[in-house]
């Protein structure tokens, strides 16, 4: 050791034996020594600290760096992460070439920097964003920098991926565990490889990957992009390939790989003293790499669903009816070279694994990509790429198409090579469709000339019998259900909605029920009554209200349901005293339950529904406080293949009603998503979204929101009645699933199965919201689009505009 320049520091490395507070410096120069603390040098602003750190139950120690300021020691990059030590000191130096150099109490050399350039005066500093630089006191110039040797973690300005120029690639290595800083089982890296994608490996596996990068963003890699909180930046060309991101001002935040294989992004909430997760990958099953093989593609709801791509089988059926299949599908018709194939495009998905074997033509436009494709006997699929030049680029596929998943906020198209069978396949399967859509349309229309044939013979006095072959429902004899509420007493009465009175009954037979009586003056008539019987018939869910009949008679119309002792949602939540009954689990549960039945709606019933008035007074609740969405009066069909439908007859409520349906008349599910996002919000608020009030500004339920999450403040949001009785980390994550939900662009709105697998799973991962709709409290006036004809006319639930007449 007789070479060695100079020894700037001594430190003795038990935090317990040196309390005391040492002068705090950021950076050694020759001659200048320090000791007796475990902190050696702290940053000019008091951000981080590089000092000795022992982790919790181990031996072991460690030259780490970790935050001055946050009272959990977060340790963000270690040195010696390999080569611990456990006697009582330890020795910074710099060895004749002007390098860094840890060494134990013996001597013996722990870690060293691995500059190649010759050092003269050297000076070692850690700046204020965790970066441990070495350079020349004079010049300022870096020679080496701990943003070049990641550990587990990566912090604004560091970068991950390649440059083969400068010989770096950065990655991230897992620690052991929890409390072992060594080398983990898992690495974080960028395969740049046809087109770059970010994968994480187990040894020499991969256990998961975004998807290909496209020019402006990745595949899937929703974590990736611009948000309120990071702003990223990708440089892709001949030499360097890397990603690395700047947090929004005043925000500390960290992406982590664990020593569980998980991708964390975290952001430090000062408030609750916590790190907060923002998203975490793999987020669910189907992120599992691979998880459906090869020409398989995986949805998540509640559990990763495995199905063949079009034009494809499983390959071993047996073996499909596991969650997850290795095995894959194989194509039902090989005939795809030159015999009147061509593509099929499946929308939403992350795109394939884009290995070394893919083919990558730029500057292509997606008209030539399809010809080239098609010319290409072993081509399998293509894809457009879009440059943040404006240029459009094409990807194509060969060999096998793996590791596909539905994303329905950030996939992406692929056109999939098809055979000519399978493309006469599908045009026969549309023609079907559409008989069926025929068939529906002419079933309805006899409905309705029986509900018009009925009201005629109500006109006469005279009484109608049920059709059940078409409503499916009994009809009710207007004497028992007079008897069954006391001849419509008042003190039956138990609410009102949009086509009237609601009054409780008791049947003879001991049910008791609950009677809609449809008023002369009521908001919603005949279209609206024929929706309630025709839809609610169809559906069988236990979060859906049971329609049990209807009776005509005269001037009488009545619809039966089964009665909920528990009234309404709003009963209880917009109640002082009484929403405190509604602990946190019940109103978690009426949330799930909500979604479940607002996903049957969407989804899984026979029938595709859109609400159209989802609010917190149409939730009803059973003896057990089971949730029920109620009133189909307004409710809608979709075919399978529409989105969206422009309407002049605008219905809904205040406060409920999406911006696009409300301004132009445009509703589709993610109408009901925002109608589910206000409910979620005035559920863990116990505060009504129109009409809310606060001393401080101006702003609705939504806004006010909005603004506490966007200062970082959202748990201000919960209801007072709830302290300790929830998690912070789930009651901000059900604050997110919210705003996610009442985003402006219905377009960046989850869908329903999105949101009930948020709320469902911790393991999904979650995009950050963006301002939501009706940010302020709007007014429905002519300066929105209504023309001068518009008439209004509203009860104390209900709004209907109607465009001209």
């Amino acid at each position: 050791m007789a070479k060695l320049i100079s020894i700037f520091l001594f430190f003795w490395t038990t935090i317990a034996l040196f309390p005391r507070k040492s002068l705090a410096v950021d950076s050694i120069k020759a001659g200048e020594s320090m000791s007796g603390s475990a902190q050696i040098l702290v940053s000019a602003q008091q951000k981080f600290v590089l000092g000795i750190f022992n982790p919790e139950g181990s031996k072991f120690k460690y030259l780490g760096i970790w935050y001055k300021n946050i009272p959990q020691m977060t340790i963000v990059w270690v040195a010696n992460r390999d080569n611990p030590f456990v006697g009582s000191s330890a020795k910074l130096t710099f060895n004749e070439e002007g390098n860094i150099i840890l060494m134990d109490e013996t001597d013996g050399v722990l870690w060293s920097s691995t500059s190649s350039v010759y050092v003269k005066e050297p000076v070692v500093q850690l700046l204020d964003n965790g970066n441990l630089v070495l350079g020349e006191s004079e010049s300022g110039n870096y020679v080496w920098q701990s943003f070049d040797y990641v550990t587990d973690t990566l912090l604004p300005g560091m970068k991950l991926g390649r440059d083969s120029k400068a010989g770096m690639n950065w990655k991230l290595t897992s620690w052991k565990s929890r409390n072992d800083p060594s080398s983990g089982d898992f690495t974080y890296v960028m395969d740049p490889g046809g087109l770059p994608q970010l994968e994480i490996h187990r040894g020499n596996f991969t256990t998961y990957r975004s998807g290909p990068y496209l020019g402006s963003r990745f595949s899937g890699g929703y974590y990736l992009r611009e948000t309120a909180i990071i702003t990223p930046r990708f440089v892709y060309n001949a030499n360097e390939a890397f990603y690395s991101y700047e947090s929004a001002k005043n925000l500390t935040v960290r992406y982590t790989l664990n020593a569980e294989g998980y991708f964390n992004l975290f952001h430090w909430n000062d408030d609750g003293n916590y790190w907060q997760s923002l998203f975490k990958s793999p987020g669910d099953a189907c992120d599992d790499y691979g998880h459906c093989g090869n020409f398989g593609i995986c949805t998540f709801s509640v559990i990763a669903i495995c199905d063949c791509i079009p034009g494809f089988q499983p390959k071993s059926p047996d073996d499909w009816e596991k969650q997850g299949s290795s095995g894959g599908c194989v194509r039902r018709d090989n005939k795809t070279c030159k015999n009147g194939e061509g593509f099929k495009r499946i929308s939403n998905v992350k795109l394939p694994d884009s290995s070394a074997k893919n083919l990558v033509k730029l500057n292509t436009s997606i008209q030539d990509c399809k010809a080239a494709c098609l010319s290409d006997c072993s081509c399998l699929a293509y894809g457009r790429m879009e440059f943040s030049t404006g240029e459009n680029g094409c990807i194509t596929w060969f060999e096998r198409l793996v590791d596909m998943k539905i994303l329905p906020q950030n996939g992406q198209d692929i056109y999939v090579r098809l055979a000519a069978s399978e493309l006469e396949s599908s045009k026969r399967k549309l023609i079907v469709g559409l008989s069926v859509s025929v068939a529906s349309l002419i079933s309805f229309l006899i409905f309705v000339a029986c509900f018009i044939y009925w009201r005629r013979r109500r006109a006469e006095g005279n009484e109608v019998e049920a059709q059940d072959d078409e409503v499916e429902l009994p009809l009710y004899d207007f004497t028992k259900i007079e008897t069954a509420t006391n001849n419509f007493s008042l003190s039956n009465k138990i609410g009102e909605d949009g086509f009237g009175p609601v009054y409780k009954g008791m049947l003879p037979c001991g049910q008791e029920i609950a009677v809609k009586r449809l008023a002369e003056d009521s908001s919603q008539g005949q279209t609206e009554l024929r929706n309630e019987v025709l839809l609610i018939s169809k559906l069988q869910h236990r979060n859906l209200v049971k329609l049990l009949g209807f009776c005509i008679h005269q001037q009488e119309t009545l619809l039966v349901y089964e009665y909920m002792p528990n009234k309404s949602l709003d009963y209880f939540l917009f109640d002082d005293k009484k929403r405190s009954l509604l602990s946190w689990k019940k109103r978690m549960d009426i949330i799930i339950g909500i979604a479940r039945g607002l996903l049957y709606l969407h989804r899984d019933s026979r029938l595709i529904i859109i609400h159209r008035d989802l609010k917190v007074s149409n939730i009803l609740l059973d003896n057990e406080m089971n949730p029920k969405i109620s009133d189909f009066g307004l409710a809608r069909m979709f075919g399978e293949d529409q989105t969206m439908i422009r309407t002049k007859r605008v219905v809904g409520t205040y406060g409920y009603m999406s911006p696009e349906y409300v301004i132009d008349g445009y509703f589709s599910m993610k109408s009901d998503i925002f109608s589910f996002g206000v409910i979620l919000l005035e559920i863990i608020s116990g505060k009504k979204n129109r009409g809310f009030f606060h001393p401080d500004h101006q702003l609705n339920l939504l806004g006010h929101a909005w603004k506490l999450w966007d200062e970082g403040n959202a748990l201000e949001l919960m209801d007072e009645t709830l302290k300790d009785q929830f998690q912070n980390s789930e009651a901000q994550r059900c604050i997110q699933v919210g705003l996610l939900c009442v985003q402006e662009n219905p377009n960046e709105r989850p869908t329903m199965w999105s949101v009930l697998s948020m709320l469902e799973s911790e393991n999904m991962a979650l995009s950050l919201p963006k301002q939501p709709g009706f940010y302020t409290e709007r007014i429905i006036s002519k300066t929105h689009n209504l023309p001068d004809e518009a008439s209004c006319s509203t009860n104390e639930v209900t709004v209907t505009l109607l465009d001209g007449r």
